[in-house]
């Protein structure tokens, strides 16, 4: 008997309705998800992967993630990053003087971003980010990709803004993108669990939805295996293709697994449901069928590894995101995983393919033929 007919006919059905160009559905999602037929639906995934990007290309982008300040008050209980405020010992606040070095070592390196994010510090208002934008600008020339939503609407919130009059003056001030940050599960079930304090759904939403207004662009992530249900991870899909519909201001999609190390969630996760590789796989090969309308769809190599990261290439994601010149929040939760442009090179010629590097915008850089 063959594979095909050996795979629950729904599961065949969902697959050749989104081959044949036709939208899938939340039930069909969560079918999916359920079947655990890795195989089916990856190469589902990677069939439409193609179609959507060049299937000769894998890209990747060379940037620093620098995280400001580790100061937030949001006590968000999966994350090992942060520290409260009054934390004279742990807590901190990067000088401009810091910055800079690290701008000037990521652009020796060839990286063409920085991207910028940090905790929710309740002494810094717009003026603080306005005069470090305008400080970097004036100096540098690098694409700002900075402030996650919830950041976004901390700024707000602190200097009695709205969100587009706080969007508005901080890209006047050089701000290029928004990371999808602090996206963990859009339903706001899940939210009360892990980070009560933190953005609900709507307004994370709502803050993509401005900026998206403002020509602003942004990337979409996901952080799950955690306390979410299978239908809950597909409700958040569904929110981002939602909007995506709007506005098409979503460059990516970039799932990962929750790290587990140095938080009070990890106690609450029970080790036998924590997500595998397998898992992790379906759902990002879920994500580019599902998500019908987002070219992109990153690999998540810095939480999974390399090798786990290259063999999601032929699950759906055609890009390996950042070389993560520095990398602090998922490292402080235990997974710490480090490469080079040329670790990138070697992985994607490995799989016959041609590695290029892309700027935050994804346009081509460097192309290693």
């Amino acid at each position: 008997m063959s594979a095909t007919a050996e795979r629950p006919a729904a599961t065949t059905e969902i697959l050749d309705k989104a081959l044949s160009g036709e939208r899938i559905t939340d039930a069909d999602a969560i079918a999916l998800l359920r079947s655990r037929d890795l195989v089916a639906v990856g190469r589902a995934a990677h069939e439409l992967r193609n179609r959507r990007v060049d299937p000769d290309r894998i890209t990747f982008v060379i940037d620093r993630n620098v995280n400001y300040t580790n100061v937030c008050h949001t006590d968000c209980d999966f994350c090992a990053f942060y520290r409260r405020p009054g934390d004279r010992r742990e807590g901190y606040l990067l000088p401009k003087a810091v910055i800079f070095k690290k701008i000037e070592e990521t652009l020796a390196l060839g990286g063409t971003a920085l991207l910028m994010q940090g905790g929710h510090h309740p002494d810094l208002g717009i003026d603080f980010y306005e005069d470090l934008f305008r400080s970097i600008k004036s100096r540098y020339r690098i694409h700002l990709h900075a402030l996650s939503p919830p950041e976004v609407q901390h700024i707000a919130r602190r200097s009695r803004l709205t969100i587009p009059a706080t969007l508005t003056r901080l890209r006047d001030a050089g701000l290029d993108s928004l990371p999808g940050g602090g996206a963990e599960i859009l339903v706001d079930r899940v939210r009360h669990i892990i980070a009560p304090k933190k953005t609900k759904t709507g307004e994370w939403l709502g803050v993509m939805r401005a900026a998206h207004r403002l020509g602003v662009s942004t990337t979409a992530t996901m952080m799950y295996g955690h306390v979410e249900t299978l239908e809950e991870r597909v409700e958040h899909m569904r929110r981002i293709r939602e909007l995506q519909d709007e506005h098409r201001g979503f460059r990516a999609f970039i799932s990962w697994t929750f790290q587990s190390d140095g938080n009070r969630l990890a106690d609450r996760v029970p080790a036998e449901t924590m997500p595998t590789s397998f898992d992790y796989l379906l759902t990002q090969a879920v994500s580019r069928i599902y998500l019908d309308n987002v070219d992109h769809i990153q690999s998540s190599w810095v939480t999974q590894g390399m090798k786990v990261g290259q063999v999601a290439l032929g699950f759906g994601a055609d890009d390996l995101g950042s070389i993560m010149i520095e990398e602090n929040v998922v490292s402080a939760a235990g997974t710490t995983y480090r490469a080079t442009a040329d670790d990138f090179v070697r992985a994607i010629k490995a799989l016959g393919k041609t590695p290029v590097q892309r700027d935050t915008l994804y346009r081509d850089v460097r192309v290693w033929n």
